[in-house]
């Protein structure tokens, strides 16, 4: 309602008294959509600040505003030393004008999302502020005001459709009319309507709350917040919270949002950790080949490729499908040794879940705080400082270790550049998946020590297995040294030419 017609009426009588005599010194723009105007009387300064933004368009008259030495245009540089004759309204629009000394006039048209400042000179557009307008260069002063009956026949007659009678009231004059008259018959309305309107011509300037939303109103609806003397004062009061507590609302709305993806986030990663713990928890099947292999050892030949023995538990038969190049018992290290890492796999992953889960503990409890929150100072106030922060380092590769020698692996394309050219050495062995995307592996090297084989086979599972061909049931992974691999200049991060490069298959696993 800031830009409503009875409240533009009463502004514009109020620019008048203040502004006869006054002389246009600057008109600018520094910022888009907003045109800022001086008068002065060699005395003082008025300012007139027209914020015209498709989303909230909004006049305000601040007391001193310096202009910018930079990104500023002077703007209708032929009003400049003009002295300003009268300021008037048009009747039922909502648009006032400023003469001007010369005949030029300043129309001020407050339409939304298509208000604009325009210049005429005798009575013909001759520039616009919002260029895009351009059918704003076609309107005619002639043809902006317009003329509402108010008489009692009139109002009686229209009594069913009277909100398209009286389209200059707006949402919240009717809500307060539908409030005053909700008991009232229809012989009792013409005294109503006669008392709205002596409201609407002699108001209070009330800022209220409303939905959640502030607006400047001149009938008391919503929760009243504050009640000011005069329409400048009261369009700078408005223009100063409204633009305060949308300030808040979208800061609020924005970390609320951030913290509320981090913990969606963080619940699919419990989801799937726990259902992926629970599938571990119950597989126990190497445990248990491994315990049937050595209680049969004494039946097993060797070169055996697979055997079906009898379950300790549920007398059922268990197909076991062995390496024939081992024998028996090597089979049974080979399944205990996997049972040991889904052990190990279990360890790492439940305690990767106690740390998401004490992480979500504190997401939710910070979520619930922000949203208790009601004042922009306090909601800064609330942000942890970037001095103050924990700073966790994040290293660009993952880290295992495999009798004694450190395995590298690559998190990302952009990371696995950083981890080959710049954290590398170049006796350091390098392994990559064959032909498809992946992590580059490094196995960093130890003076006087040579790569074991076994260390260069784990090596290459990881790589194996943190590539596109995780799922596959052997992998063929590129081996060299790191100073045997060389990236060319444009090419995307991660990728890079290898020579000298030996392959073995592995199976994938991590």
């Amino acid at each position: 309602m800031h830009n409503n017609y009875y409240l533009l009426k009463q502004l514009s009588n109020y620019l008048h008294h203040n502004l006869i005599g006054f002389t246009v010194v600057s008109c600018f723009s520094q910022n888009k959509d907003e045109l800022v105007i001086e008068f002065n009387n060699s005395v003082k300064s008025f300012f007139i600040k027209a914020s015209l933004q498709s989303d909230f368009c909004c006049l305000s008259f601040p007391n001193q505003f310096n202009r910018a030495k930079k990104n500023s245009i002077d703007l209708f540089t032929e009003i400049l030393v003009k002295q300003v004759k009268q300021v008037y309204q048009f009747e039922n629009e909502r648009c006032f004008a400023i003469d001007l000394a010369d005949r030029y006039t300043l129309l001020f048209k407050m339409h939304g999302n298509r208000a604009n400042v325009i210049l005429y000179y005798n009575q013909t557009a001759i520039s616009i502020f919002r260029s895009h307008l351009k059918t704003d260069l076609t309107l005619s002063l002639a043809t902006l005001n317009h003329n509402i009956d108010f008489s009692e026949d009139f109002f009686q007659a229209h009594l069913p459709d009277l909100r398209s009678c009286y389209s200059t009231f707006g949402k919240l004059v009717w809500e307060y009319w539908d409030l005053k008259t909700k008991e009232k018959t229809d012989k009792g309305l013409w005294p109503e309507f006669q008392s709205l309107l002596g409201e609407l011509e002699s108001p209070t300037y009330l800022i209220i709350e409303k939905s959640g939303k502030l607006c400047l109103s001149l009938v008391p609806v919503g929760t009243i917040l504050k009640r000011l003397n005069n329409p400048a004062e009261a369009l700078n009061t408005f223009f100063t919270d409204y633009v305060t507590h949308n300030a808040f609302n979208q800061q609020k709305h924005s970390r609320l949002k951030t913290l509320y993806n981090q913990i969606k986030a963080g619940e699919n990663y419990l989801q799937k950790n726990k259902q992926k713990l629970a599938e571990l928890q119950q597989d126990t099947h190497y445990q248990l080949w491994g315990d049937l292999l050595m209680a049969h050892l004494h039946i097993l030949a060797p070169g055996t490729a697979q055997v079906t023995l009898t379950s300790f538990y549920d007398n059922q038969p268990v197909d076991i499908k062995l390496k024939p190049d081992l024998s028996p018992q090597k089979n049974a290290e080979v399944f205990y040794r996997k049972a040991k890492n889904q052990q190990i796999e279990i360890a790492q992953l439940q305690k990767a879940i106690d740390v998401k889960t004490k992480e979500l503990e504190g997401l939710n409890h910070q979520y619930n705080q922000i949203e208790l929150i009601t004042d922009l100072k306090e909601l800064r106030q609330a942000e942890i400082p970037e001095s103050k922060k924990q700073k966790n380092t994040i290293l660009p590769y993952h880290e295992f270790e495999h009798k004694g020698f450190r395995i590298w692996v690559g998190r990302n394309a952009e990371a696995n550049d950083e981890l080959t050219l710049k954290r590398a050495y170049k006796e350091d062995l390098w392994l990559h998946a064959k032909d498809v995307a992946g992590s580059h592996v490094l196995i960093k090297y130890q003076a006087g020590k040579p790569f074991p084989k076994d260390v260069i086979e784990r090596a290459a599972q990881l790589a194996a297995y943190n590539s596109k061909r995780k799922t596959d049931s052997l992998c063929p992974v590129v081996v060299t040294q790191k100073k045997y691999v060389r990236k060319r200049k444009g090419d995307p991060a991660g990728a890079v030419v290898v020579e000298r490069e030996q392959v073995i298959l592995v199976e994938p696993k991590l």
